[in-house]
Order: C-alpha cells, then sequence, then structure tokens
C-alpha cells in the first residue's frame, strides 16, 4: 500500500523515522506560525502599539479556532494511521471524506456566527478602545478564510498519517513567501494595516490548502477522491468524533486558557499587552520542536498499534521521550542567551523589551517541561487515549488561569511565567505515571490476542 508518497512506520530503525518525520513538520509549524509572526513585527513597527495589541488579541481566537480544527484532525488521522498501518484502504478513504465533509460545515458554523459576534467577543477579552476597530477588522477577514484553513489542516494530517510530513511543508513554505510579500505590500505600501495583515494570511492560506489538494489529487490514490463522491459514513463520523471531541476540547483548552491570560494581561495597559503578545510569538516558536516531535509520535504510535506491534509502541514511546527531553533543554538555553535581541525584534520601545526580558528571566530554564508534556500527548493520542490527553490539558490550563490570576496583579507578566511553570509541573506530576498504566494495559492486550494470532 505504500509508495515513495508514502512512508511505513511499522518496520525500521526508530530513531531515523521519528527525527525524519519531526523535522518537516518543525519547518512546517514554523512557517505556520510565521503567518502571524511577520503580521506582528510589520503591524508592530509600522501600525502602532495599539495596532499590535489589536493583533495579539487576535491570535488568541485564531488560535483557538485553528486548534479545535486540528484537534479533529489529529482524531482523523489517528484513525487513518491505523486504517493504514492496517493495510485497509477502503475504511482510510471513507475517513478522508468523513473528514473534509465535517470540515466544510465547521468552516460555514464558524463564518455564519462569527462574523456578526467579534465585537461583542472582544469586550469580553477587556480589550483596550483603541484596538477595538482593528481587532474586530482583523479577526472578520479571518472567518472569511476559515474554509481555507480547515482543508489545509485536513490534508495535512492525512499526509501524514500516510507517513508524509514532508509534502505540506513545501507548500507551505511558498505560501509563507506569499504572505509575506502581501504584508510588505497591503500594511506598508498600500498602508491598510491590520485589514492588509488579515487579507494576506487568508489569501496565503488558501494558496496552502489548494495547492495541497491538487498534490493528493495527483500523487496519494489512497486519498483521492472526486467533489461528487463526498460524504461523511456514519460510522466512522461517530468514531472520528470520539477521537476528535476530545482532542479538539484538549486542543481549544490551551487558548481558551489563554484568552482568559490575555484579559488579565491586558488589565496592565497596552505596552504590557503589546509585549506579551511579541513573548508569545518567541514562545511559540520555542515550543515548535515539541510540538513536532509529539505529532511525529501521533503517527508512528497510531501506524504501529493498527499493524498490532505493542512492543514496537512502548520502543517508540521511550525513545520519543527522551528526544523531547533533550530539544527541550536546547531551546531553554538558545532563550536564554537570546530572549534581549528576540524581544527586539518586535519593537523599538525598550520598555516593551524590558518586560519580554523580565519573563523569559523567570520562565526560560523551564522549556524542557512543556517538551515532556507534549511527548505525554503524543503518546496518549497514538495509542487512542484521548481521555487522558484532554485531562492533561485541562490540569495544566486549568493551574495556569488559576496562578495567573492570582500573581498578574502584583508580578505582571512574570506572573504568567510562573503560571506556566506550575501549569506544566502539575501536568506531569500524573501524566508521567499515567503512561506506565498505559503501556501495561497495552501489553496485557497484546498478551490476551497471541494465542489467537498463532
Amino acid at each position: 500500500m505504500a509508495d515513495h508518497h508514502t512512508t511505513d512506520l511499522t518496520r525500521g530503525r526508530i530513531w531515523p523515522q521519528l527525527i525524519r518525520f519531526a523535522v518537516p513538520l518543525m519547518l512546517g509549524n514554523l512557517f505556520q506560525l510565521s503567518y502571524n509572526m511577520v503580521d506582528t513585527i510589520v503591524i508592530g513597527r509600522f501600525a502602532g502599539s495599539a495596532a499590535l495589541a489589536a493583533v495579539g488579541s487576535c491570535d488568541q481566537i485564531m488560535n483557538l479556532l485553528i486548534l479545535g480544527v486540528s484537534g479533529v484532525c489529529i482524531g482523523a488521522s489517528v484513525l487513518m494511521g491505523n486504517f493504514f498501518g492496517a493495510r485497509d484502504g477502503e475504511r482510510l478513504l471513507d475517513e478522508m471524506k468523513t473528514t473534509v465533509a465535517m470540515g466544510m460545515i465547521f468552516a460555514l458554523l464558524v463564518m455564519v456566527a462569527g462574523l456578526p459576534l467579534a465585537p461583542l467577543i472582544f469586550r469580553l477579552m477587556n480589550i483596550q478602545p483603541e484596538a477595538m476597530n482593528d481587532a474586530s477588522v482583523y479577526l472578520r477577514i479571518i472567518f472569511l478564510g476559515m474554509p481555507f484553513t480547515c482543508l489545509y489542516n485536513i490534508y495535512s494530517a492525512a499526509l501524514r498519517s500516510v507517513g508524509d510530513s514532508k509534502t505540506p511543508v513545501r507548500y507551505l513554505v511558498l505560501s509563507c513567501l506569499i504572505n509575506i510579500g502581501l504584508d510588505l505590500l497591503l500594511v506598508i505600501v498600500v498602508k491598510l494595516g491590520v485589514a492588509g495583515a488579515a487579507l494576506a494570511t487568508v489569501t496565503a492560506q488558501g494558496i496552502s490548502a489548494l495547492l495541497c489538494i491538487a498534490h493528493v489529487n495527483r500523487n496519494v490514490p489512497e486519498l483521492r477522491f472526486g467533489p461528487r463522491s463526498l460524504r461523511i459514513n456514519r460510522g466512522l463520523a461517530r468514531k472520528t468524533l470520539s477521537y476528535g471531541i476530545l482532542t479538539a476540547l484538549q486542543q481549544c483548552a490551551q487558548p481558551i486558557g489563554n484568552i482568559i491570560i490575555q484579559g488579565s494581561v491586558n488589565t496592565l495597559g497596552v505596552t504590557a499587552a503589546a509585549a506579551y503578545s511579541a513573548v508569545r510569538k518567541i514562545e511559540d516558536i520555542g515550543l515548535l520542536p515539541g510540538r513536532s516531535i509529539s505529532t511525529a509520535m501521533t503517527a508512528f504510535l497510531a501506524q504501529n498499534e493498527g499493524a498490532g506491534n505493542h512492543d514496537r509502541t512502548a520502543e517508540g514511546y521511550r525513545k520519543g521521550m527522551t528526544l523531547e527531553l533533550c530539544v527541550g533543554l536546547v531551546i531553554s538555553a538558545v532563550v536564554l542567551l537570546l530572549r534581549a535581541p528576540l524581544m527586539s525584534l518586535f519593537t523599538t520601545d525598550e520598555s516593551m523589551v524590558l518586560l519580554g526580558v523580565h519573563y523569559f528571566d523567570v520562565i526560560g530554564f523551564c522549556y524542557w517541561l512543556p517538551h515532556l508534556s507534549n511527548g505525554l500527548q503524543g503518546y496518549y493520542r497514538g495509542t487512542g487515549s484521548m481521555k487522558a490527553s484532554l485531562l492533561g490539558s485541562l490540569t495544566q490550563i486549568s493551574v495556569r488561569v488559576l496562578v495567573t490570576l492570582l500573581l498578574v496583579p502584583t508580578m505582571g507578566i512574570g506572573g504568567v511565567g510562573i503560571a506556566c511553570v506550575a501549569g506544566w509541573f502539575a501536568m506531569l506530576l500524573w501524566g508521567l505515571p499515567w503512561a506506565r498504566v498505559i503501556q501495561r494495559r497495552l501489553s496485557e492486550r497484546s498478551k490476551e490476542k497471541s494465542p489467537e494470532d498463532v
């Protein structure tokens, strides 16, 4: 069933497979983040602090939507990986059709509900009055681009489930370059402000989505179908949603918590809100390797569980977590060494730079913690333990929000850093022992099946 456009992860050396799979994901996630990163840099330097605060607040809403979509896609990709590993091409294609159909329904609902509700959303977030109009314009344009966001995430997840993590990156790189060019043209030359940045983002996302679809139609017959055959398989839809809703809730828990945290930071004023927006961009890039390794673990484990290779699943978990720890320590060192230059990319305001440096002084030593947390999430999803994945995220974000609300009034954005560390520790305290329980259950299930296989 595998060809040069797919990769069978049920055979071969584990270390090279995880690394080869994760590296393109890191590049792809980096370029995806660069959409908003470029928006933030261009807006911060050419449209002012109020506009930057508006884009920063919009980012939390965008992350909520994108992570909700990607949560369902992760659930679907686990099923696709199982079907691919089990060599069940018919169910693989049915799952693909079902996921695309559900994604388009979701995009339509977001557009219909989101456009009129944008101002209300920002009032609930305590956004500064001077940033309200820009934020509403930016978010409404993003809502109009939701079909492209859904399609790109669905097709990327499908390609990853059959072992191809490189193709989505190639098209994302091209669309990112288009996004940068349009940002410079529409914001600096045409002077459309935040509307220009939003138009650039939506256009670039549309291009990456269309290119992914064209690639699948040309090269991956396992996932190819015509528009007229698009339909929802009710049985697969229920199973996808049973996986996907839990994962979507888990994915959405983070941005919902971040919206509450952003609202708390907004009470500190425009300068603090803008500094925190820049901090989040830097932190998102720093956490990319951990998320990419986590996704690689999910794909690897899903294929091997589908093929019944429990021993290989356990070894993949151990090696994946080792990789997460090593990379996390490197990220901590880089952030601590470059925290001031990184903040200076976003602003010439010295007070904003100092606020960001203070934040990284608090949190910089601890970025190995979220890397281990991401490794656990990859293991939970790859083995179908979606409830554990959801509980892990709820634990982490609940502690973060509670500690943030307690500390920000007296400690500023440094209190957010302490809250992050507390949340990561809280998840790992129960998450690591629970992974051992899952391993034991999988081992017992494998032993029960072995006599029948013989």
